[in-house]
C-alpha cells in the first residue's frame, strides 16, 4: 500500500513537472484592434491556425483561409462564422507543395485585396503589418543539408516516422532561420516578423506516425498535450500584443521571448538558406 502511495506521488509529481515545463500554458494578453485589418492564414482550416482564424475573426478581422482543401476550409468557415458571426471570412486555394500554385494565389490576392496587414505562416503589406511564422522547440534537433535540398528539393525523405520527425525539425529550423533573415531585410520598415513556439499541441501531424505509435500517443497527448486554442496563444500574441516591434526576429514561446540554438541565430546560415530558396523558387 505504501509503494502504492508513493509511486502515485511520483507520478503526479511528474505530471506537475511537466505541466508547468515542457507542456506549459500561456494566454494572449495582446488586444490590438484588428477592425478593417486583412489577415492571411495558411493551414487555417484545422488546428491551431483554425484557433487563430477564430480569434482574429472575432476580433474583426477579414481572414483569408488560405488552404488546399476547398470542402475543409469551407467547413471551417462554417464554423468560425457561426461562433463569431462574422461575415467576412473566406477561402483562397493555395497548395503549398506547388510554386505555381503559390504564384496563382499571390496574383488573385493582389487582384482582389487592397490591403494585407498580417501574414501567419501556420503550415505583409499594409502599415505596420507583422509576419508570425510558426516554428516549433524542434528546430533545436535539426541538420540543413543544402547539397540534397539542392538536389532533391526537400529537407528530408522516407516512410518511417523517424525520418519524418527528422525532416520536421529541419523544416522548423528554417522557419527560425527565414525570421531572422526577413527581420534584417525588413529592418527601416513598418513591417515586423516572428517565429513562435506554439507549444506541444494536439493537432493533425500525428496522421504521419504508424498505429503502434498513435496508440502510445493518444493517451499522453490526451493527458499532457495543449489543445488547438491553447497553442494559438504565442501565435495571437506576436499579432496582436503593442510594443514588441523592436524584437523583430525573435523567437517566441509561452508568449516570451525565448533563446534559440546557436544554429538558427547563425548570420550566414540564414543567408546562404534565403539564397538557396530563391533559387529553388526561381525568384
Amino acid at each position: 500500500m505504501v509503494q502504492l502511495l508513493i509511486l502515485a506521488a511520483v507520478l503526479l509529481g511528474v505530471y506537475v513537472l511537466l505541466t508547468k515545463t515542457l507542456f506549459k500554458r500561456s494566454k494572449c494578453k495582446g488586444n490590438a484592434a484588428m477592425g478593417g485589418k486583412t489577415v492571411i492564414i495558411t493551414g487555417g482550416n484545422t488546428g491551431i491556425g483554425k484557433a487563430t482564424a477564430l480569434h482574429l475573426a472575432r476580433k474583426g478581422a477579414r481572414v483569408i483561409l488560405a488552404c488546399r482543401n476547398r470542402d475543409k476550409a469551407q467547413a471551417a468557415i462554417a464554423d468560425i462564422q457561426q461562433e463569431t458571426g462574422s461575415t467576412d471570412v473566406l477561402y483562397m486555394e493555395l497548395d503549398l507543395a506547388s510554386l505555381k500554385s503559390i504564384r496563382c494565389f499571390a496574383e488573385t490576392f493582389l487582384k482582389t485585396e487592397s490591403r494585407l496587414d498580417l501574414l501567419i505562416n501556420n503550415a505583409g503589406g499594409g502599415g505596420g503589418g507583422r509576419v508570425v511564422t510558426v516554428s516549433s522547440m524542434a528546430h533545436r534537433w535539426k541538420h540543413i543539408d543544402f547539397e540534397a535540398l539542392a538536389a532533391n528539393r526537400d529537407l528530408g525523405t522516407g516512410r518511417y516516422s523517424w525520418q519524418f520527425f527528422q525532416a520536421y525539425c529541419n523544416s522548423k529550423l528554417c522557419n527560425v532561420l527565414f525570421t531572422h533573415e526577413l527581420a534584417k531585410r525588413l529592418k527601416g520598415t513598418s513591417v515586423t516578423c516572428y517565429s513562435v513556439h506554439p507549444g506541444i499541441v494536439r493537432t493533425e501531424l500525428s496522421r504521419h506516425v504508424s498505429l503502434w505509435q498513435r496508440l502510445f500517443i493518444e493517451p499522453v497527448s490526451r493527458l499532457l498535450f495543449l489543445d488547438p486554442e491553447a497553442g494559438a496563444q504565442t501565435t495571437l500574441h506576436c499579432a496582436l500584443q503593442e510594443g514588441i516591434e523592436p524584437l523583430s526576429g525573435c523567437y517566441f514561446s509561452c508568449c516570451e521571448v525565448q533563446e534559440v540554438c546557436a544554429q538558427a541565430r547563425d548570420n550566414a546560415l540564414a543567408q546562404k538558406l534565403w539564397e538557396v530558396s530563391e533559387k529553388l523558387c526561381k525568384l
